[in-house]
């Protein structure tokens, strides 16, 4: 055989070789680098990480009539497929995505947007409207100055005390609804002066301290309760007397509060 031809020989078999190897490197690095079966392998298949981008916003499809399968789901953030946390980019995001997927069906693009609608509409009102901490504000309160100030000036007594001072009271304020008469409920005023004494002094054991704490209470109960009628209360109750009834009440509950709760201090 002539030296051209052995030359011309080897040298094809070379080259078939050469571009065997890098077919086959080639071949090796799309399988490492995108997975096998992927649409950039000589097989022309789809590749499996499409499903794995989609499966966060549920199963999708190609189809652009395929059917939103969420559509009927109340909660908007499970029918968008998101978290209750997640952020404003987040929702958006998954949200344009859905439509995108869906676009070739109204009713699903429908569902999608109401969705969306509403979580942009609660969180607005939630920044608008924030809820109020009733714990963390009473407890702001209760440790302020003022209101340590005016609690320093109450006690609590015993429980069988409380019973009997708020059973009078109520018996009073019983008598002088069911029973006006035309000059007011002057005796069941009378009464409740005398008890409110009497109450204090088993408190202080001193009748001196007791007439004065006692007398100090009925006609301060008085002029506030006279006060709040005028000013703030409105009429709760019809007929003649109802003003004075009402003062009466409102009169009570303040006298059974001082001589039940109040702080009373040596003269």
């Amino acid at each position: 055989m002539p030296a051209t031809t052995r030359f011309s020989n080897s040298t094809f078999l070379s080259s078939h070789n050469g571009y065997l190897k890098w077919k086959l490197k080639t071949a090796s690095f799309i399988n490492l680098r995108y997975g096998p079966g992927s649409r950039h392998s000589s097989c022309g298949r789809i590749g499996k990480g499409k499903g794995l981008i989609y499966a966060s916003f549920g199963d999708m499809s190609d189809d652009s009539t395929a059917i939103f399968p969420r559509i009927h789901v109340k909660d908007p953030y499970k029918r968008l497929g998101i978290s209750r946390e997640a952020s404003e980019e987040e929702i958006q995001a998954a949200r344009n995505f859905l439509i995108n997927q869906y676009s070739g069906h109204k009713p699903s693009v429908d569902a999608i947007e109401s969705a969306h609608d509403k979580i942009i509409m609660q969180s607005f009102y939630e920044r608008k409207n924030p809820k109020i901490n009733f714990k963390k504000k009473f407890r702001e309160a209760s440790q302020s100055r003022i209101v340590r100030a005016v609690t320093s000036r109450f006690e609590s007594p015993a429980t069988n005390f409380v019973i009997k001072t708020a059973a009078v009271f109520i018996v009073l304020g019983v008598l002088t609804v069911l029973f006006p008469t035309e000059e007011g409920p002057t005796l069941q005023v009378a009464i409740s002066l005398v008890f409110s004494i009497y109450f204090i002094h088993q408190r202080l054991k001193s009748r001196i301290r007791a007439f004065l704490y006692g007398f100090g209470a009925f006609f301060g109960s008085w002029l506030l309760g006279t006060f709040l009628m005028v000013s703030i209360i409105p009429p709760l109750l019809k007929g003649v007397r109802s003003f004075e009834v009402t003062t009466s009440l409102i009169s009570y509950v303040l006298l059974w509060v001082s001589s039940t709760y109040l702080k009373m201090y040596c003269l």
